[in-house]
C-alpha cells in the first residue's frame, strides 16, 4: 500500500514539474525544408530588436523545432535561414537574394525583403507553439 502511495506521489510531482516545465516554453516548428541536409540557425529578439537567444535546429523530415524555456512574458520575434551548406552564414547571389531557405516569425515575407519588424512581433504569455513555413 505504501509502495503505491509513493508511486501515486511521485507521479503527480512529475506530472507538476512537467506542466510547470512547458508554461514557460515558447515551442517554434519550421515545416517546409527542401532536405534534412545542413541545420537551421535561428535567433531570437526581444521587442527592442535585440537578439536574446540563438540556437541551432537539427532537421528531420524536413521539419525542425527548437524550444526555448523560461522567458518572460512580453512581445518576441524569430528569424531563420536553412543552412544547408554548413557554412555558418546565410548565402546570397546578385541583389542580396537569398539561395538558402529563410523566414520569420508570423510567415512575415515582403515583396523585396522581410515586412518590417513589427510585422514579425508575436505576443508571449507562457506557453505556446508557433508554426512556420520557410521559403526558398
Amino acid at each position: 500500500m505504501i509502495n503505491k502511495l509513493l508511486f501515486l506521489f511521485l507521479l503527480i510531482i512529475s506530472l507538476a514539474s512537467e506542466a510547470l516545465y512547458a508554461q514557460d516554453s515558447l515551442v517554434i516548428e519550421i515545416t517546409g525544408m527542401q532536405s534534412d541536409t545542413g541545420f537551421i540557425m535561428l535567433q531570437l529578439f526581444d521587442q527592442n530588436q535585440e537578439v536574446i537567444r540563438q540556437a541551432m535546429g537539427i532537421i528531420k523530415d524536413k521539419r525542425s523545432t527548437i524550444i526555448f524555456s523560461d522567458l518572460n512574458p512580453g512581445k518576441y520575434a524569430v528569424r531563420y535561414y536553412h543552412d544547408e551548406n554548413l557554412s555558418g552564414k546565410m548565402e546570397t547571389g546578385s541583389f542580396e537574394i537569398p539561395e538558402e531557405g529563410y523566414g520569420f516569425s508570423n510567415d512575415a515575407y515582403g515583396l523585396f525583403g522581410p515586412k518590417s519588424f513589427s510585422d514579425w512581433l508575436f505576443e508571449f504569455n507562457g506557453h505556446k507553439k508557433i508554426i512556420l513555413k520557410i521559403k526558398y
